[in-house]
């Protein structure tokens, strides 16, 4: 008797899709061995390390093929892919060729399937008896579920191939099963409340033995060619668009919508022929090369050399026999380059990390590359063959960090070689594909003199600063995201005698000092099974262990506020930090609510006694309309009138409109308040003409035309 063949897909990741697989595989009835097939092409490994089939996979994989292995109760286990590179070498007739085997000798195959549908899944579409589409009672669920509904008309499946079934794995349902059923035009086959309920147990049998009862029906040999890509996709429209010249978006484009290359122009569009060869030789690459190994060699310059070396001898003898669609010397050469370019770097994204004039890179999903340049966003002619390239681009940067990504941990902080910001975010949680963002420091130190230079400080500002920085004052950089706290507290940090010792805590690593006893401490995540995790408190609080003259923390985000609070309070003065805030005030307001996120109850009045002693000024910056940043105003805090924090500006930028090209216009301008800090530089020492803040008088004019420049 044929077995039956059992297809699960999630509408969307965290539905409970793999549970139900893992489940329905002893659930329903057979009459032979039972298969369960992990179709996921990420190389999660969920279903491998559910039955402890990890090691007996690994030694039985043969690249380009699934890997099977037997349980100890019998089951039989098969991976299509055991890594994210398996992925990229995997052929469906490798996949068919298993389906073959299995169909001979099993009795049940249950398959854990990837959504979108990929191609190499094609074989088992075709044979299942039932496709059971999952999705949760919630707004985001079910319009996952009518875009995956959506997929399979398209893919050719027959309505009554398909088992909808509502599952409730957390026990919150947003909708009713009648206006989830009118929503989709659909009949739900099966409601599976959570699993804390006593009923589910019942219901989930139920629907095992409907499943059973499903006719099966003959094999789907005419389904659409269209699955040679991925179906089911919510990025449908995305990739539709992409396919477009890319279009400039920034202010003052008067609205006309241009194609953006590297060099400005239109880019021409590379013929089909010459993408085959490029994916072919790509795909070759794949199956001869590690490139997990590559990522973690990246900063070894020898053996990097050497698989250079290695990558250009095989891209050599494979575009040797490819005379009849490559035309000319050119074409080879590009072709080369670019596949090299992605399987030793980071792919697309080399050119624009060359690009001294970028400052920020933005990928949304695999077609859709922007850059910051000059403080505009512009969209480029970038863009990467599919997601999978994108998330190994992201595997290239963090494996030498030891930082993971997957779907128990979607989120990773990184940072490349040259101190540039890494963030990453992959699906469930981005909607549209893996998304990217590198902000960019460059290996030039930006400093004192280059605020100056762009008119981000006036050399007033700057004197005043330096003496605050050394009169060991706490300063405080304050501004919204891309505003340029870390540039600032960079060069802020350069006023630090060299004599002194420095720590730095930070998220990941990005300030550049120039002192030469700077100690550099960097937080680390939870590994794989969630334990290890060193979060900044931690080491802001070992910091004080380490006998710093300064304390420079890249930015307070969280509980770390206390315990930076009580060093500034505690003989460890002259410390710097940056905080997200929209104004001087706010900080103040922001570093409370920190301090409360630290798990003490303590009265308000009692944190802010402690953030009027600790924080001496707030220097606020700010990016505007135009793009450009600046420091907006220059904050002292004095003290405590009843329980409220007092503060008075020193230093206030006024803008005054935007010039016919719509660059800012607008001065830096004192107060004319004197501040109490004065007495402090005259007790250290320190040299400063506190002319500038002595009020109203011919000197203090005279003076004062300086902030304008």
């Amino acid at each position: 008797m044929t077995p039956r063949i059992y297809m699960v897909v999630g509408a969307k990741g965290g539905v409970g899709a793999t549970t139900i697989a893992l489940e329905l595989i002893d659930e329903l009835p057979s009459d032979g061995p039972r298969v369960i097939v992990d179709a996921d092409l990420g190389g999660r490994r969920a279903i491998a390390v559910s039955f402890d089939a990890v090691s007996a996979l690994d030694l039985a994989r043969v690249p380009g093929t699934p890997g099977t292995a037997k349980t100890n109760n019998g089951m039989t286990v098969v991976e299509l892919a055991r890594t994210y590179e398996d992925g990229f070498i995997l052929t469906s007739n490798g996949v068919e060729n298993t389906v073959g085997k299995l169909l001979a000798s099993s009795g049940l195959i249950v398959v854990d399937s990837p959504q979108p549908f990929a191609a190499t899944v094609r074989p088992f579409i075709a044979r299942a008896a039932q496709i059971v589409v999952v999705t949760e009672p919630t707004l985001l669920g079910v319009a996952s579920a009518r875009s995956m509904f959506a997929a399979l008309e398209r893919f050719g499946i027959p309505n009554e191939r398909i088992a909808f079934v509502l599952n409730n794995p957390r026990g919150i349902a947003e909708l009713r099963r009648n206006e989830i059923q009118g929503a989709l035009k659909t009949t739900i086959a099966a409601e599976l409340p959570s699993k804390r309920e006593r009923t589910y147990e019942r219901a989930f049998k139920q629907f095992a033995a409907q499943l059973a009862a499903a006719q099966s029906g003959p094999e789907l040999t005419g389904l659409r060619q269209s699955t040679a890509k991925p179906l089911g996709d919510r990025r449908e429209a995305r990739r539709d668009y992409a396919a477009a010249p890319p279009v400039a978006a920034f202010p003052g484009s008067q609205g006309k919508p241009q194609a953006v290359g590297d060099n400005g122009a239109v880019p021409a569009a590379p013929s089909e022929a010459l993408e085959r060869v490029k994916a072919e030789l790509h795909g070759t690459l794949m199956k001869r090369i590690d490139f997990l190994a590559a990522a973690r060699a990246h900063t070894d310059a020898q053996k990097m050399a050497e698989l250079r070396q290695q990558v250009n001898g095989i891209a050599d003898e494979f575009l040797a026999k490819k005379t009849e669609e490559i035309t000319s010397a050119e074409e080879a050469s590009r072709i080369r380059a670019e596949v090299i370019a992605e399987a030793l770097g980071l792919g697309p994204l080399e050119s624009l990390l060359s690009d001294g004039s970028i400052t920020e890179i933005m990928v949304n999903g695999h077609a859709n590359v922007y850059i910051e340049r000059r403080g505009r966003v512009e969209r480029t002619a970038k863009r990467f063959v599919d997601d999978r390239q994108v998330r190994l681009v992201i595997e290239r940067i963090i494996a030498p960090l030891g930082r993971r990504l997957d779907e128990s941990s979607p989120m990773v902080d990184a940072r490349l070689p040259d101190g540039s910001r890494v963030n990453a975010i992959i699906e469930p949680l981005a909607i549209d594909g893996p998304t990217l963002t590198i902000r960019r420091f460059g290996t030039k130190r930006f400093g004192i003199d280059d605020l100056i230079a762009v008119n981000a400080i006036t050399p007033p500002v700057v004197d005043f600063l330096r003496a605050c920085v050394e009169a060991r004052l706490n300063v405080l950089v304050s501004g919204g995201t891309g505003s340029g706290k870390t540039t600032l507290l960079n060069a802020l940090s350069s006023f630090i005698p060299k004599s002194e010792r420095i720590v730095t805590i930070e998220d990941a690593a990005e300030l550049k000092l120039d002192q030469p006893h700077v100690v550099r401490l960097e937080s680390r995540p939870a590994n794989l099974e969630g334990k290890g995790a060193i979060p900044i408190r931690e080491l802001v609080r070992n910091s004080l262990r380490m006998r710093p003259d300064r304390i420079v923390v890249g930015e307070c985000r969280g509980g770390e506020a206390l315990d930076m609070l009580q060093a500034m309070n505690t003989g460890h003065d002259g410390s710097l930090t940056t905080i997200h805030a929209n104004t001087a005030r706010d900080a103040v307001a922001r570093v409370e609510t920190m301090v409360l996120m630290a798990g003490f109850d303590l009265p308000v009045r009692a944190i802010r006694e402690q953030v009027s002693s600790a924080v001496d000024l707030i220097v606020q910056v700010a990016r505007l309309r135009d793009g450009s940043r600046r420091v907006t105003n220059v904050s002292e805090v004095v003290g405590m009138e009843g329980d409220v924090v007092t503060m008075q500006d020193l230093v206030v930028y006024n803008q005054r409109g935007v010039d016919p090209q719509g660059n800012v216009i607008g001065e830096f301008e004192p107060t004319g308040v004197q501040p109490t800090c004065l007495t402090r530089f005259e007790e250290m020492g320190i040299e400063f003409d506190p002319v500038i803040f002595s009020g109203n008088t011919p000197t203090a004019r005279r003076a004062g035309a300086t902030w304008l420049r």
